[in-house]
Order: structure tokens, then C-alpha cells, then sequence
């Protein structure tokens, strides 16, 4: 490609941002300092652009135009409008993955985990386990096998990979028992908002930790001075991560823990099913009550097989409704998308299932689910989620994409998150009907007449997935620029989009 080419292109693309944030060429040129006739040149690809120059429009329209000197980000293009058709297989859960390398510090025996998913989510929880001195290795591809050591070094921990998830917060619970003071850095990972840190802290109280977050620091200090547990545990919050974390705060300590209003949800789940193949009885699993009955010492060589992912399974139903296509999703854990499918069928939704047979792990049922041609209306009551086995509050952007599928207008409440509805508004790039009510609520209006666009990925891994899916569904050419967001949770989700007839280039952008 000449370099006339590029800066066209260029061009075009600071052009479309520029009428997206709806500035005139004046409004730009005055926020750069610049002259019109200067930004009308740029726009026709008709003047060199400084590295200092692309990023200071860059910062004023608010879009990473370009990627510049940052290894290891991608970007996507697709040609959209195609229909979809054959099988797409549902991989293992990555918030099952996440929890259980966390739980795996409970075991200073070896654990090997069967058919985990490679996404970025699971490597930045790698490095921190590694840089504090547990062993990884992957075997044949997929199976990971950990190694802990005698004595964690917490004081090595690579903060920058620990900054990058949220994860890191479910080290408190495991490691409670272990140590009686250290330092996490401060949970990141999405950026949806605050997320509060007081119900896992009121959650491990009972067990004698103290956590602090110190003005001025970006680390919770955790002191530790073991006591009894006198009585039952209540959560506060029927949070999935939180529930882990006593979980396994619960299993390292020498006593019977009962929990109540615990979250029954699939990645909690997993862990109790882990606890069990590492010798800890667990009573009530998949329910809102948990009675751990946990040992002082675990030191066990197991292997266990994570279920498959069920919000991974709702954006390949999301996909191929979206794109009007039959595909059939293989590996779908019903048990975690039955209210899904209940919501979807009456929106005039039409599918068959498989008969049910087990997972890997022995417990989760699985179906495989085929979607047949559909004309969709909008739902009569507003799409919400509320904990399982409620409509799950990950699935619920997918729920928003469909609607804007379906004929008429769509009420969807994302209590859950501070700002995660707004992202639907960048729907409207792509030609969708969006009304924002407040940050919480959105409208829907369908059907769609998809248009293609040249976007930023959210920083927000659902969102993100949801434009890429939606992209698929617009005639012509869109592309989707960084999307490290979308790799944290899914693995290779192009190529396998591609096997079933999606068209999906993976890029390398300036």
C-alpha cells in the first residue's frame, strides 16, 4: 500500500470520528490550534500527520485512531452481511478458569486443569501466579498444570499483570489462612464502574482478616489473626467472585463454615466441584445455602476438567440470531441458559435441543442447541438480570443486541453496573435505534438496518463482543480497532467465527 493510500485512509477515518463526535472541521481545527483549511487537507489525505499531531486528535475526538509503537494489540476487520451456518463448539468457562487458578493456591500438591480456555484473562492471572513463584506449564495445548511452592513469594508479585484483572481479589480467601499480613494491588480488569470491594470483606471478617485500603495507595493490605467461626456467614451481596472467595477461605479452615445467600451460579460451582476432587466436603452445591467442610492442610495431586462457558454460548446464539442464520451451538450448559431461552422464545425465538449429556466434569448438563429462522418482536416486559437463576447479568448485552433484531421498542435495565448501558449507545454507530434514559436503561428499537463503521472496542469485554456481533450483521466493510477486551474472555474467536462462515481479517493497525 503507498503512502498516498494511507493518509487517504487516514483521512477518511479521522473524518468519520470527527462527524461521529459531530464537529464541524472549525470546531476540530480550534481544539487543535490548528487552521480549517489545515484539517480539510488532513481529511483528503492530502497532508503528512506528525506522530505528536495523530495523537493529539486522537484525544480530542476520544478514538485510538491508530495503534502506535504498542506491541501485541490487534485490531478487526469484517466484512459483514453474510449468513452463518454449520457448528460452533462452546469452550471451557474463562470465569470458572479464573476462579479455579485462584482456588488451585488452596493445594500444595499439583493440579492439572483439562481444556482451559488461552485468552488474556487467564495468561495475566499466569503471570501473577508465576511471578510469586508457582510453577505453570501448558501440556498437549489446552491442559494447564500447576505447581505451587512450599512458600508463595507475594512480595515478587507482578503488580502491572495483577492490575490488569480483577481476578486479583479472589486471592484473599486462599491465601487467608497462609498468611497472616500482604498486600494485593487494587482489582481491575472491565471498566464498569466502581466495583465494591465491602462484601468480600464483610464475607472473610468472620475468619479474622482485616483488609485496608490506606489513602494514597493503589494496594489492599490484608492482616490476618485466626479465630473461630461462631456463627453462619451471610453474605451481603450474592456476588459470584465474593461467594468464591469465602469458599475457599472456607475450605483451608478447620471447622465446618455454613454460607447463606450464596450465589449458585456455574463458576462458583466449579470451584465446590474442585474442592471435592481435593478431599473438602461440600453440601448444597448449586444452591443459595453451602456447608463447607474444610481440613488445615490440603496436599493432593488432582486433575479437573472446567465446564463450558455459558455466556460464550448466549454470543454464538446472539450471532447467528443476529446475522439470521441456522447454527447450531454445541457444549451449551442448559442449566445456565434456560431463562435465556425462555425470554428469547417468547420474542417469537424458534430452536430444538439435543437430548442432555455431561460435561467433562461430570456435572454440568450440556445440550446442543440449533436455531431455526425467526421473526422476532419485542419483548413485552423489560430485559433485566438478576442472580442465578435469574437472566445472568453478562448475558444481558447479548439479550440488548437481539433486540435491536427484534420489531418495536425494548426496555433493558442494567441495574448491575454504574456505566455498562452506555455502551449500547455506540450501537448507534452502526445505525441502531438507541435511546439513553439514564446509566442504567436504555431503549431498543428494531429491526436494524445495520450500516458499517470504524470503532474503538469498549474497554468492557461484553460490550465489545456485542459491536463485534453486530458487525457481522452490517453489509460491507467495518473494522474494530484494539481488542485486547474481547481476547481477555474469548479464545480465538475470529477463527472460529470464520469456520462458520463469518469474515473476519485479524489486523495489525499503524
Amino acid at each position: 500500500m503507498t503512502a498516498s493510500t494511507y493518509k487517504e485512509q487516514l483521512g477518511q477515518l479521522i473524518q468519520r470520528n470527527r462527524t461521529d463526535k459531530d464537529m464541524t472541521q472549525a470546531e476540530l481545527a480550534k481544539a487543535l490550534g490548528t487552521s480549517q483549511s489545515a484539517i480539510n487537507r488532513i481529511e483528503k489525505g492530502g497532508q503528512n500527520i506528525s506522530v505528536e499531531m495523530l495523537a493529539r486528535i486522537s484525544e480530542v475526538l476520544g478514538s485510538n485512531l491508530v495503534m502506535l509503537n504498542k506491541t501485541g494489540q490487534m485490531s478487526y476487520r469484517i466484512r459483514g452481511g453474510s449468513k452463518l451456518s454449520g457448528e460452533i463448539e462452546v469452550n471451557t468457562s474463562k470465569n470458572a478458569a479464573v476462579g479455579l487458578l485462584c482456588a488451585s493456591l488452596l493445594n500444595k500438591g499439583k493440579t492439572t486443569f483439562r481444556h482451559v480456555a488461552r485468552i488474556e484473562e487467564v495468561n495475566r492471572i499466569i503471570e501473577v501466579l508465576e511471578s510469586i513463584g508457582v510453577k505453570i506449564r501448558w501440556i498437549n495445548e489446552s491442559d494447564l498444570e500447576i505447581d505451587p511452592p512450599a512458600k508463595l513469594k507475594l512480595e515478587d508479585m507482578d503488580v502491572a499483570a495483577a492490575k490488569r484483572t480483577r481476578t486479583v481479589i479472589m486471592f484473599l480467601g486462599p491465601l487467608l489462612h497462609q498468611y497472616t499480613d500482604f498486600k494485593l494491588p487494587f482489582a481491575g480488569g472491565c471498566n464498569l464502574g466502581k466495583r465494591t470491594v465491602e462484601p468480600h470483606m464483610d464475607g472473610l471478617a468472620p475468619f479474622g482478616m482485616r483488609v485496608e485500603a490506606a489513602a494514597g495507595t493503589d494496594y489492599y493490605h490484608a492482616t490476618v489473626k485466626p479465630r473461630r467461626i461462631e456463627r453462619t456467614i451471610l453474605l451481603t451481596e450474592r456476588g459470584d467472585t465474593v461467594t468464591e472467595n469465602v469458599v475457599m477461605a472456607a475450605a483451608l479452615y478447620d471447622g465446618v463454615t455454613t454460607i447463606r445467600n450464596a450465589s449458585p451460579n456455574y463458576m462458583v460451582q466449579d470451584v465446590c466441584y474442585y474442592l471435592e476432587k481435593l478431599g473438602i466436603k461440600v453440601e448444597g452445591i448449586g444452591t443459595t445455602i453451602l456447608k463447607i467442610h474444610g481440613k488445615r492442610h490440603i496436599n493432593k495431586n488432582v486433575e479437573y476438567h472446567p465446564s463450558e462457558d455459558p455466556i460464550e454460548a448466549m454470543s454464538f446464539i446472539a450471532a447467528g440470531i443476529i446475522t439470521s442464520s441456522e447454527i447450531t451451538i454445541k457444549r451449551a450448559p442448559i442449566e445456565f441458559l434456560e431463562l435465556e431461552l425462555a425470554v428469547l422464545e417468547n420474542m417469537g425465538l424458534r430452536y430444538s435441543l439435543s437430548d442432555e449429556y455431561r460435561a467433562r466434569n461430570g456435572h454440568t448438563r450440556l445440550v446442543d442447541i440449533t436455531l431455526q429462522k425467526s421473526e422476532l418482536i419485542a419483548s413485552k416486559d423489560k430485559l433485566h438480570s438478576m442472580p442465578f437463576p435469574g437472566v445472568n447479568m453478562d448475558n444481558l448485552p447479548f439479550l440488548g443486541l437481539i433486540a435491536t433484531a427484534a420489531r418495536g421498542r425494548t426496555l433493558l435495565h442494567d441495574w448491575s453496573y454504574e456505566n455498562r448501558a452506555i455502551y449500547f449507545t455506540e450501537l448507534s454507530k452502526l445505525n441502531a435505534d438507541i435511546e439513553m434514559v439514564d446509566p442504567h436503561r436504555v431503549y431498543l428499537t428494531g429491526p436494524t438496518r445495520w450500516k458499517p463503521a470504524d470503532m474503538v472496542a469498549p474497554p468492557a469485554l461484553r460490550p465489545s463482543v456485542v459491536i463485534l456481533l453486530a458487525m457481522l450483521a452490517a453489509p460491507g466493510v467495518s473494522t474494530l480497532r484494539d481488542v485486547y477486551s474481547i481476547n481477555r474472555g474469548y479464545e480465538n474467536i475470529a477463527e472460529r467465527l470464520n469456520a462458520i462462515g463469518a469474515k473476519i481479517e485479524t489486523i495489525t493497525d499503524l
